[in-house]
């Protein structure tokens, strides 16, 4: 199943959704007064303006709005391509992410590795991550922060400096957790955001790359606006037309680079500039209710378990039953008490058709227990402890 609720047929009303919208009443009336003004409405000066916000408000150097976060991430792998820093093709992918996290290395010709799941905090297994490392030197390596719940950054980074690959983080899911006081999606080369409706912030579609590398910052930028250089700076731009020897008729639309159309919108980039003045109250609800879950559910069910001195903010509550008849058993009876569930991500993605079509199974003893067991409970700003007791109280119930 993909991005839809676990189906379960229930005739009882959904009290408690998985996602809510984080765009409330004041957004919805600041965007109806801002349109009163008829402002430009595709891509202008208010998307900058977001980027430089969203980079301020994470400690990045630059950041690029696009219309999605898998296409933040086909933005990472491509400028990795483009660059010409990789000395090889070979990149180590997730077994627990979703299907963009691994299909943009499918589509440009990358070859992927597939890594198992980390028992604690789902993310990539340090033990298999350094075999792959060993015996097949792969150039890069994507990494997701999953669900909200940072991965042990200390000792993927000291694999990083050991081996020499580049990373690209995943932080699609994972907006605002921390890993001892540094935000996620600051770690690697490049760092990919999604701001979809149900994530940690809403642009209604969106996603951004942040980088602190101006070189890879401007070969995003082409590439997401068809390869041209119209939103480079005006030294980059006049360097490529020197480099080049274009005429002056034609500079603003010569194409640089085989780029695509991953535009955003204005429209969405004033969204944006709201949701990051109250990212850290989103950050700040999601993370006690998380806390909440694991103290309800602990020694009952298994779920990740972050790492010292980090901050979790996730987009919903992440477990684990024993089998999969339990999960049955408990995805019943939260249907029947109008609670949303679905399967945790996308499980094991090494199991689906997309990859073991062109691969075989990638089967894993971690990830396939997450894929056969794994499900997720609501969690957003507008749970209070009642709810998140009387959602553990169902969950408990049916144990």
């Amino acid at each position: 199943m993909g991005a839809g609720a676990m189906i379960v047929h229930t005739d009882k009303p959904i009290k408690y959704h998985l996602a809510e919208d984080t765009i409330d009443e004041r957004d919805v009336d600041a965007l109806a007064a801002w349109l009163k003004g008829y402002p430009r409405l595709t891509k202008g000066p208010l998307t900058p303006e977001f980027e430089a916000a969203w980079s301020a408000w994470l400690g990045a150097e630059h950041s690029v709005f696009c219309n999605s976060g898998s296409s933040a991430n086909l933005l990472m792998y491509y400028a990795m391509l483009r660059s010409g820093r990789l000395r090889n093709m070979k990149v180590v992918v997730p077994s627990v992410g979703w299907v963009t996290s691994v299909a943009p290395a499918m589509q440009l010709g990358f070859t992927p590795l597939m890594c198992e799941a980390d028992p604690d905090t789902y993310g990539l297994d340090l033990d298999h991550l350094e075999r792959l490392l060993k015996e097949h030197d792969p150039a890069l390596v994507l990494m997701v922060q999953v669900l909200g719940v940072p991965h042990k950054m200390d000792e993927l980074m000291k694999l990083k400096e050991r081996f020499g690959f580049t990373l690209l983080e995943d932080a699609c899911a994972a907006a605002g957790a921390a890993y001892k006081g540094r935000k996620v999606g600051t770690f690697g080369e490049l760092a990919s955001f999604s701001a979809y409706f149900g994530h940690q912030f809403s642009t209604i579609e969106g996603g951004l790359v942040s980088t602190s590398d101006a070189a890879l910052h401007e070969l995003l930028l082409m590439h997401r606006s068809h390869g041209w250089s119209k939103d480079l700076s005006p030294g980059a731009h006049e360097a490529l037309v020197k480099k080049h020897g274009i005429d002056d008729f034609h500079t603003p639309f010569v194409f640089y680079e085989a780029g695509f159309n991953l535009r955003a919108t204005d429209l969405q980039a004033f969204i944006g500039l709201g949701q990051v003045k109250k990212m850290d109250w989103i950050a700040s609800r999601r993370r006690e209710n998380h806390a909440l879950f694991a103290q309800r559910l602990a020694g009952k069910l298994d779920f990740q378990r972050p790492p010292e001195g980090s901050t979790v903010c996730s987009i919903s509550f992440g477990a684990l039953a024993k089998d999969g008849a339990q999960r049955r058993r408990i995805v019943a009876a939260l249907a029947a008490n109008g609670i949303e569930t679905r399967i945790f991500s996308a499980g094991n993605l090494g199991l689906h058709p997309f990859w073991t079509e062109r691969y075989g199974p990638a089967s894993f003893p971690m990830a396939d227990r997450i894929h056969h067991c794994g499900f997720f409970l609501p969690n957003n700003p507008s749970l209070k402890p009642a709810d998140v007791d009387f959602i553990c109280g169902v969950v408990t119930g049916a144990l």
